[in-house]
C-alpha cells in the first residue's frame, strides 16, 4: 500500500510527492535563512565589540594627553597592543586628525595613512564599514578623541576581520545542516504515513474516479424528495440536502454550524444533537408536521455522527394541534404547582395566580379575597371583599383596581360562587344582566373596552371560601368553554392550598410578633450613668429571638444585656422571654458578668433538658449573650460574652475600635468557664451592643459586616445615640433576613463633687465622728432633709460593720437620682432581715433601714462585701 502511496497514480500518491517537495523546499529556505541570520548577527556583533573597544580607549585617562607628546607611538603602542589582546579584536589604530597611525598590529604600517573613512568622525561622530585594509577585509569602527575642552585631537579605530566574522558563522553550519537532514527525514516519514491513511480513505481512487463518484453522489442528493441531514461530532450540520433546506427552513450557511443555532425549536434540535436513534418521530416544525428518521454512523466503525431522514406529515396537523393544546394545559397545570405559593405571603401567593393565567390563559385575571384572610383569619362570609391581584395584556382595563373594597350583588356571577361554592360561567357578558346589575357605568366600560366572556371560580380550602378568582377574556374572539372552566377550577384549587397556608403562616406570625413585642422593653428604666438609644428590626420572615434590656444596679451602675436565640417563630420568642426574665433575676444578685452568664448556661442546659423529656427528641436551644456594667464613678466597664459579636466603641474623638473580650462558648454547652474584660471609658464614649444580624447575612460575612460597622460609626463624631442608631440602620436592608438589635449607649460620669466617701476605724466610738461628716456633706449638697433618715441608716450600717465585719471599714455617699448610701467591709457574710422578739435586743436595725429607704441590698466585691440603701431625693 505505501508503494501505491508513493507511486502518484492515486490522490494520496500525489498529494505524498507534494508534501514532499514543500517539506525539502522549508527545510532549504530554513537553513538559508538560519546562515544569513548567524551571519547579521556576527556582524552586528563584531561592531558592537569594535565600537566599544574604541570608545572606551578614546575616553581612557591619557589618550588625549598621549597625542600631545613628541613621541605618541612610544606610549600608546603597547597600550593599544594590550587592549587588542585582552579583547579579541584584530587591531587598535590611534592617528592623528589627518589619519597618519600612532600604532597598528603590525609595526610597518605606523606612520602611514589610516585606509578608512575620517571625516565623520573628525566632526565628532562614529563611523562603522567594511573596508579592505592592511590586515585584510574587516569591520571597523572610528571615534574621536577629545581634550578636556572637547575639541577633537585624534581618532581610535578598532576592527575585527571578515575573517573571524565568517569563521564565527560557519561554526553552527554543520549543525544546522544535520538538523535539516533530520527534520527532512522525519518530515518524509510522517507524509508516508498520512498519505497511506489519506489512500485507505479513497480506497486507492484516482481524481477521475472520485469525482465521478461524488457527481453521482450530489445527483441522487438532492433529487430525493426527502430531507436529509448528515451532523457530525460535536453536533455540527456536514450536509444537508434541498429538501431538508426547504423542510427546516435552514439559512444559506447552515453546513459546518451546531444544529443548536439554526433557528430550529428546541425538541427539533435537540433530537438531531443527540444523534440517538429515531423511528417515525413527529415533530412540529413551524407550520410542518415531520416525521424524523435518525440512525448513528458509528456503528460499523465509522465515523461519529448521525444520518437523519425527514418526511412532510402535515397531514397530522389537526391531530397535532389538538395535541398541542393539551401539552399546553398540562404545561400550564406543572407551573402552577411550581410556581404558586413560593412564598408564605397571601398576597403575594395571589399575584402569582393572576400572573400564571395571563396570557397564557385569558387575557385579564383578577383575585378577590374576604379581610379577615389578608390578616390571617378565617373568612367572614356576607362582609366585603378586597381585590389583592390583578393583571392583563393590557394595564387600562376597566375593571376593579388592586385594593378596592367590592361588595357583590347576589346577582352577579362572583356572588353566586360565593354563595354555593360552584364555578360559574359567563359566555357572553354582554347577556348577563346579573353581572351588569353590580355596576352599570363600570360593566358598560368594560363591554366596550372588549371583555366579552369570564370565568369565576370559588377559593375553597376545605369547608372555607377565600374568596373567588376571576378569568377575563377579550382579544380571543371565542368564550370560554367547559374544558376551560376545568382548566380554571384546577388553577384555583391549587393556589386556594397555597393561599390558606400562608392565612395560617400570617395568624402564627402575628402571634409570634405579638409575643416578641410584649417580651422586649417597651420603655427604658431611669438611670444616670448612661445616654441610651436602641433599635429593633424584625426579620423579613419569621420572628425571632433577639433581645436586649437596661438593668440599673446598685451604686449608680447600670447593666446593658443583648441576646440572641437561634431559631424563629413561637419557640425562639418563649426562650427569649425565659432568659430576659432570668436575667432580671440574677442582676439582682449584684453579679458579676462571669457569674451572671454561668448562671445563664446552666437554666439553657436545663430548658434542653426539659424540652427533651417532654417531647422524646433531643431540642438543642442554642444562644447568646453579652453582658455589660458600667461604673459611672470609677468610669470602668465590665464585659463578658458568651459566643455574641464583640462590641464596638466609640472613642470621644471620634475613633472606633471593637475591644478584645474573650469569646466564651454559646450557652447551653456546659462545662466552659467565662472571662471578663474591663474597660476604662472616657465621658462621652459611646459603647456599640448589637446582635449578629446587623453585621451578617447571606450575602457577607461577619469580618466584612464588622469593617462595616465601622465605618458607619466612625462617620458619625460626636453624634448622639439616637443619630448613631440612625446612621448605622441605614446601611442595612429594608427589611433584613435576620433580627436585629442595637443598643448605642453614651457614658456619664458621676463627679467628685457628687461622691464622698471616708475610712471608718474599727471602734464603735467612730460612729458619730461619721454622722457628722455625713451631716456637713448634706448641708453641703442642699439635702438637710435627709439628715435624720440618713444618720439613722448609716448608724446601723457602719455599727453592723464593725460589730460583726472586718477592716477596712469604708463609707460611700453618692447624689445621682437617689441618694446612695454604702458601707464596705471585708467580710463576705450578708445580714439578713428579721422580725425581731420583743424580748430581744437587736435585730432591728436593718428592719428600720428597710423602712426608711427605698432600696436596700448587698452586693459581693473581690474583697468583702457593700451593704447599700437607695433614699429619693427631696
Amino acid at each position: 500500500m505505501l508503494r501505491s502511496a508513493v507511486t502518484g497514480r492515486s490522490v494520496a500518491g500525489q498529494v505524498f510527492l507534494l508534501q514532499v517537495v514543500i517539506v525539502l523546499l522549508l527545510v532549504v529556505a530554513a537553513v538559508v535563512a538560519q546562515v544569513l541570520q548567524v551571519r547579521h548577527d556576527s556582524d552586528t556583533e563584531a561592531a558592537n565589540r569594535s565600537l566599544a573597544v574604541a570608545e572606551s580607549f578614546a575616553n581612557a585617562p591619557g589618550t588625549a594627553a598621549a597625542l600631545r607628546t613628541p613621541d605618541p607611538t612610544k606610549i600608546l603602542q603597547p597600550r593599544a597592543e594590550a587592549v587588542r589582546n585582552a579583547t579579541g579584536v584584530d587591531f587598535v589604530v590611534v592617528m592623528n586628525t589627518d589619519g597618519i597611525r600612532y600604532t597598528h598590529p603590525k609595526p610597518d604600517r605606523i606612520g602611514k595613512k589610516f585606509v578608512g573613512t575620517i571625516g565623520p568622525a573628525l566632526a565628532g561622530g562614529t563611523v562603522t564599514e567594511h573596508v579592505n585594509g592592511t590586515i585584510g577585509p574587516l569591520v571597523q569602527v572610528v571615534v574621536p578623541v577629545r581634550d578636556s575642552a572637547g575639541k577633537v585631537v585624534g581618532l581610535v579605530s578598532a576592527g575585527i576581520t571578515t575573517a573571524h566574522v565568517g569563521g564565527a558563522a560557519a561554526q553552527p553550519l554543520p549543525l544546522l545542516l544535520g538538523a535539516a537532514a533530520a527534520a527532512l527525514a522525519l518530515a518524509t516519514v510522517g507524509t508516508a504515513l498520512v498519505s497511506r491513511r489519506l489512500l485507505r480513505q479513497t480506497r486507492g481512487l484516482g481524481p477521475y474516479e472520485m469525482t465521478r463518484m461524488y457527481e453521482h453522489h450530489d445527483a441522487v442528493l438532492h433529487s430525493v424528495r426527502e430531507g436529509v441531514l448528515i451532523v457530525g461530532d460535536g453536533a455540527r450540520l456536514l450536509l444537508a440536502n434541498d429538501e431538508a433546506h426547504r423542510l427546516l427552513d435552514l439559512p444559506e450557511d447552515a453546513e459546518r454550524r451546531s444544529v443548536l443555532e439554526l433557528g430550529l425549536d428546541d425538541e427539533t434540535a435537540a433530537l438531531l444533537a443527540s444523534g440517538r436513534v429515531a423511528t417515525d418521530e413527529v415533530h412540529l416544525v413551524k407550520d410542518r408536521l415531520l416525521a424524523i428518521n435518525q440512525r448513528p454512523t458509528d456503528l460499523r466503525g465509522g465515523p461519529a455522527g448521525s444520518v437523519t431522514t425527514l418526511r412532510d406529515s402535515t397531514e397530522l396537523r389537526a391531530l397535532s394541534g389538538r395535541a398541542e393544546v393539551a401539552r399546553e394545559r398540562l404545561n400550564i397545570l406543572y407551573d402552577a404547582g411550581v410556581g404558586i405559593g413560593t412564598s408564605l405571603d397571601v398576597t403575594r401567593t395571589t399575584e402569582e395566580l393572576a400572573d400564571l393565567a395571563v396570557p397564557r390563559f385569558a387575557d385579564f385575571a383578577t383575585v378577590d379575597l374576604f379581610d379577615a384572610v389578608l390578616r390571617g383569619e378565617e373568612p367572614r362570609p356576607g362582609t366585603a371583599l378586597r381585590r389583592t391581584a390583578g393583571t392583563g395584556v393590557r394595564k387600562d382595563a376597566p375593571l376593579y383596581p388592586v385594593g378596592e373594597h367590592i361588595r357583590f350583588v347576589a346577582t352577579s356571577p362572583q356572588a353566586r360562587s360565593l354563595t354555593t361554592g360552584q364555578s360559574v360561567v359567563v359566555p357572553a357578558l354582554c347577556d348577563a344582566p346579573g353581572w351588569r346589575a353590580q355596576d352599570l357605568e363600570r360593566t358598560d366600560q368594560v363591554l366596550e373596552y372588549g371583555i366579552h366572556s369570564m370565568i369565576t371560580v370559588p377559593l375553597k380550602a376545605g369547608s372555607l371560601v377565600l374568596g373567588v378568582a376571576n378569568f377575563w377574556r377579550s382579544q380571543k374572539p371565542e368564550p370560554f368553554d367547559s374544558e376551560e372552566l376545568a382548566l380554571a377550577e384546577e388553577l384555583a384549587a391549587r393556589a386556594a392550598v397555597s393561599i390558606d397556608n400562608a392565612r395560617r403562616y400570617t395568624r402564627e406570625h402575628s402571634m409570634a410578633v405579638t409575643l416578641q413585642r410584649s417580651l422586649l422593653p417597651r420603655s427604658l428604666p431611669e438611670q444616670g450613668a448612661l445616654e441610651i438609644a436602641y433599635r429593633y428590626l424584625p426579620a423579613q420572615a419569621g420572628v425571632g429571638g433577639d433581645w436586649f434590656d437596661v438593668l440599673p444596679l446598685s451604686g449608680a451602675r447600670v447593666a446593658l444585656v443583648v441576646g440572641d436565640v437561634v431559631g424563629h417563630g413561637l419557640h425562639a420568642a418563649a426562650t427569649m422571654g425565659r432568659l430576659r426574665t432570668a436575667v432580671h433575676n440574677f442582676s439582682a444578685l449584684d453579679l458579676p458578668p462571669d457569674e451572671l452568664l454561668g448562671l445563664l448556661d446552666e437554666l439553657v442546659g436545663r430548658i434542653d433538658q426539659d424540652e427533651t423529656s417532654a417531647d422524646g427528641a433531643a431540642s438543642i436551644t442554642g444562644a447568646t449573650c453579652l453582658y455589660a456594667v458600667y461604673d459611672p464613678v470609677a468610669r470602668r466597664c465590665t464585659l463578658a460574652r458568651a459566643g455574641h459579636p464583640p462590641p464596638a466603641l466609640v472613642r470621644p474623638d471620634g475613633g472606633v475600635e471593637f475591644p478584645e473580650v474573650p469569646a466564651g462558648p454559646p450557652l447551653g454547652l456546659g462545662g466552659l468557664p467565662f472571662e471578663t474584660a474591663e474597660l476604662e471609658l472616657a465621658e462621652g464614649s459611646r459603647l456599640v451592643l448589637y446582635t449578629d444580624g446587623l453585621v451578617e447575612d447571606r450575602d457577607r460575612d461577619i469580618d466584612e459586616g464588622l469593617e462595616l460597622l465601622g465605618d458607619a460609626l466612625g462617620r458619625t463624631p460626636g453624634a448622639s445615640p439616637e443619630e448613631t442608631c440612625r446612621t448605622v440602620l441605614e446601611r442595612l436592608p429594608a427589611r433584613p433576613s435576620d433580627d436585629v438589635a442595637l443598643i448605642v449607649a453614651r457614658t456619664r460620669v458621676l463627679g467628685a463633687d457628687r461622691v464622698a466617701q471616708w475610712q471608718v476605724p474599727s471602734d464603735p466610738a467612730a460612729v458619730s465622728q461619721v454622722r457628722s461628716s455625713v451631716t456637713r456633706q448634706l448641708v453641703e449638697w442642699g439635702l438637710e432633709e435627709l439628715d435624720f433618715t440618713t444618720e439613722l441608716i448609716l448608724s446601723e450600717l457602719v455599727t453592723n460593720a464593725i460589730r460583726y465585719g472586718r477592716g477596712p471599714i469604708g463609707v460611700r455617699l453618692l447624689r445621682d437620682r437617689a441618694l446612695i448610701c454604702e458601707v464596705s467591709d471585708g467580710s463576705t457574710t450578708s445580714p439578713h432581715l428579721r422580725y425581731a422578739a420583743s424580748t430581744d435586743e437587736g435585730g432591728r436595725g436593718l428592719f428600720l433601714v428597710a423602712q426608711l429607704a427605698d432600696r436596700w441590698g448587698t452586693r459581693y466585691t473581690p474583697h468583702g462585701k457593700v451593704i447599700w440603701a437607695e433614699q429619693p431625693l427631696p
